[in-house]
């Protein structure tokens, strides 16, 4: 036996935590491509209103703002369930990562893609909890599987590390700057 419901009870929205958070930075980003839609798209003259270069782009853009802004008020009038705090820490706990990511893309241009692949596995393998000596271990050979495998089987071109010119000319700084 199923309970019946009421089209109120069907249609019933609570907020979510972080749900107004998330709504509002939508809809301040869906304005902000709205703002920038002349900027970035041309109109050209003599060609079909579907046909024109900007059309589908602002189509897109306006139904993105028209359902952010429906998001952020359905986020506004629904009754609230606590934890908004908790859910915007786990956000920000997560953009932890790219930064992570970012560092390693400054620091190789100046160690080098091992020394650096090295570093930054060893790192992460600590900021992660594993603490032990093969974990270390482990994780700084992945680090030199994964470049032997783009600089040297794939052939990927990633610049030598500025520190490689500290290693005498010759042939050992050439096979470094080529392969590690």
């Amino acid at each position: 036996m199923t309970r019946s419901r009421t089209f109120q009870d069907l249609f019933r929205r609570y907020r979510r935590p972080g749900d107004l958070v998330f709504a509002s930075a939508l809809f301040a980003f869906a304005l902000f491509l709205v703002a920038s839609i002349p900027s970035q798209t041309t109109w050209v003259d003599g060609v079909g209103l579907v046909a024109q270069p900007a059309f589908w782009p602002t189509v897109s853009v306006i139904a993105l703002a028209l359902f952010a802004g429906l998001h952020l008020f359905g986020a506004l009038v629904s009754d609230r369930i606590p934890g908004r705090g908790a859910e915007v820490l786990a956000w920000a706990r997560a953009a932890e990562f790219p930064v992570w990511f970012l560092a390693y893309v400054w620091i190789v241009p100046f160690l080098g893609y091992l020394p650096g692949s090295i570093l930054f596995s060893c790192l992460l393998t600590l900021r992660l909890g594993y603490r032990g000596w093969r974990w270390m271990l482990v994780a700084a050979l992945f680090a030199a599987a994964v470049v032997i495998v783009f600089k040297s089987l794939l052939q990927v071109r990633i610049p030598a590390g500025e520190i490689y010119s500290l290693l005498p000319p010759g042939d050992l700084r050439i096979f470094f700057m080529t392969r590690f």
